[in-house]
């Protein structure tokens, strides 16, 4: 029940266009989330900046690219508009021959 109310939750955040009460729903998930010790689902736990631990939202609150990390190896680049600091998932690594 709590991880059906935590998606709730997230969703509502994702849709909100006040960034403040965004955070709000946001904050009260994670908080429902330890609480009641459930694991948010990846793809949840990616929204939240690994440095502030602030609530992110792609295209709003944070700055989504896709490059090359370091060589021919692709990469997202998240950066967080509220700290500034930038983290990279790996999409696809090269492999040498």
């Amino acid at each position: 029940m709590a991880k059906e109310r935590i998606e709730i939750l997230v969703a509502g955040a994702l849709k909100e266009q006040d960034s403040a009460l965004a955070s709000r729903q946001a904050n009260l998930a994670k908080k429902i989330a330890m609480r009641h010790r459930v694991r948010m689902p990846y793809e949840i736990r990616q929204l939240y900046c690994k440095k502030c631990k602030a609530f992110i939202v792609p295209g709003r609150t944070a700055r989504v690219r896709v490059g090359r990390s370091t060589g021919a190896t692709k990469a997202v680049r998240i950066t967080c508009m509220l700290c500034g600091h930038t983290y990279r998932k790996i999409l696809r690594r090269n492999k040498v021959l």
